[in-house]
């Protein structure tokens, strides 16, 4: 899992059978300290995520089973909404 920021929203033409209906996000990676970490990722959006919103992402094989059909050729997918980060100094 990994800390992401919603940077905006993919609009596709054609889609892979699957993920008709699912919501595509673009979502910049974060480190602990919410710090810019690579280039930004598209990901699907389990949790109806906004603009602008702390999310958590699974990656890899866990984002396939993140969704309904199971394993469909995603990388990335948010999972859950950050309510609160709480990070020692």
């Amino acid at each position: 899992m990994v800390l992401g920021k919603v940077m905006g929203t993919v609009v596709a033409a054609r889609i892979y059978d699957g993920l008709e209906g699912q919501k595509l996000l673009i979502v910049q990676i974060l480190d602990h300290l919410q710090r810019a970490v690579g280039e930004p990722v598209v990901a699907v959006d389990t949790v109806q995520a906004g603009d602008g919103e702390l999310v958590y992402l699974a990656q890899s094989r866990e984002a396939a089973l993140a969704l309904e059909p199971w394993f469909v050729p995603v990388d990335h997918a948010i999972v859950g909404i950050v309510d609160q980060l709480d990070v020692p100094s």
